[in-house]
């Protein structure tokens, strides 16, 4: 698998310069930092720009935990030659569930994975009700997941790891692997000398990718959104034309739109969310209704054996989808229609009737019965 990896992805690099050259553009290699509001400098060369984008991704998280040296990231996971038997995966976001999910399909016999999660319950943005029941999917894969545990040390003893709690637990494991999630990668930019505010959380932009300096845009996992490839390539949309329109002067009437970004965990089964979870819609105290069922026998889970497909569709009074959560082992396809739905407003009986004819059995097909009890 590493193996196959490796052919996929080792030509990624060159055909991306490739592309650059082949349109014109000059590729300068280098470290980068702000020397000003327009101008930057690389190594020894500066510059002056009429905009400027930031789009320098994320790195993991700092690990303020003794021992932290002794855990691997996901670069050094997937360069793995082999799979050890005990895995436990620091963090309960996307790359520990993906990660673990991959391990004890791929790992040797007996392979036990443990999740390691600091809150009350792991992957917060998604459906809290949705989570327990990919959680219980996990279990009967052998993924523990714990929560609430504040991992005070990591130490080696021979060739074993030796986590230990706050709560006096001692893990024991035969590799442990970063799964806190990623930052935003700025701090060598000096951004302050562009006049440039950040966070914690990221570069601060608009719904233009505009930063508080206005010749400046930042795109992408380094900027103060939602860190997703796909939303990274429409917000690197959104940043190009409004830079046209500027230097244009006409007025860029494309922004930002987060209402509806579809995510999906690669699990198996898989879940994927777009749009509100039940419980933001009561905290804001929004009229909804919902649709939602588990443990799914529909012909198309039958027949693979799947057990633990589920499903949460909300909507509002006038018929308009305000949430859909599926778990399911081809999720994206189903989630990516409840996307579109949603940002082109088309309500549920719409929705519905245009299914009717989707080919069947597909997992798309079953979107009439997700929608029949919204019709009412």
């Amino acid at each position: 698998m590493r193996d196959a990896k490796n052919r996929f992805t080792g030509g990624v690099p060159q055909r991306t310069v490739d592309g650059l050259h082949k349109a014109g553009i000059d590729l300068i290699r280098g470290h980068a930092r702000f020397t000003g509001s327009q101008t930057l400098s690389v190594d020894d060369r500066h510059f002056t720009a009429e905009a400027i984008v930031v789009a320098t991704g994320a790195v993991p998280m700092p690990l303020p935990i003794p021992g932290a040296g002794l855990v691997i990231d996901s670069s050094a996971f997937l360069e793995l030659a082999h799979l050890p038997e005990r895995i436990v995966f620091i963090g309960g976001g996307f790359i520990a569930f993906e990660f673990a999910h991959f391990a004890s399909r791929l790992g040797p016999s007996g392979t036990r994975c443990i999740i390691l999660e600091a809150a009350p319950r792991p992957l917060g943005p998604f459906d809290a009700e949705m989570v327990a029941r990919l959680s219980a999917a996990s279990a009967e894969e052998g993924i523990e997941i714990r929560c609430n545990v504040a991992i005070t040390g990591i130490e080696r003893a021979g060739k074993e790891f030796i986590v230990t709690t706050a709560d006096n637990q001692r893990v024991t494991a035969d590799l442990v692997v970063h799964g806190a999630g990623r930052i935003p990668d700025f701090k060598d930019l000096d951004l302050a000398a562009a006049g440039i505010e950040a966070s914690a959380r990221g570069i601060r932009v608009d719904d233009r990718m505009t930063t508080s300096n206005p010749r400046v845009y930042a795109v992408g996992d380094c900027a103060a959104t939602i860190q997703l490839a796909r939303v990274a390539d429409a917000e690197a949309q959104v940043a190009a034309e409004a830079i046209i329109a500027r230097r244009t002067g006409q007025e860029s009437h494309t922004a930002m739109d987060y209402s509806a970004v579809p995510a999906t965990l690669f699990t198996y089964p898989q879940y994927a969310m777009v749009g509100k979870t039940e419980k933001a819609l009561q905290e804001a105290a929004t009229p909804y209704f919902k649709s939602s069922a588990h443990g799914l026998g529909w012909p198309t889970y039958r027949r693979v054996g799947l057990h633990s497909a589920a499903y949460k569709v909300l909507a509002d009074r006038e018929g308009q989808i305000l949430g859909a959560h599926i778990i399911a082992d081809n999720a994206t396809g189903i989630i990516n229609t409840f996307a579109l739905a949603m940002q082109n407003r088309i309500p549920v009986a719409d929705l519905h009737r245009q299914s009717i004819m989707t080919p069947y059995p597909s997992r798309e097909s079953d979107l009439i019965y997700m929608l029949a009890p919204l019709l009412a």
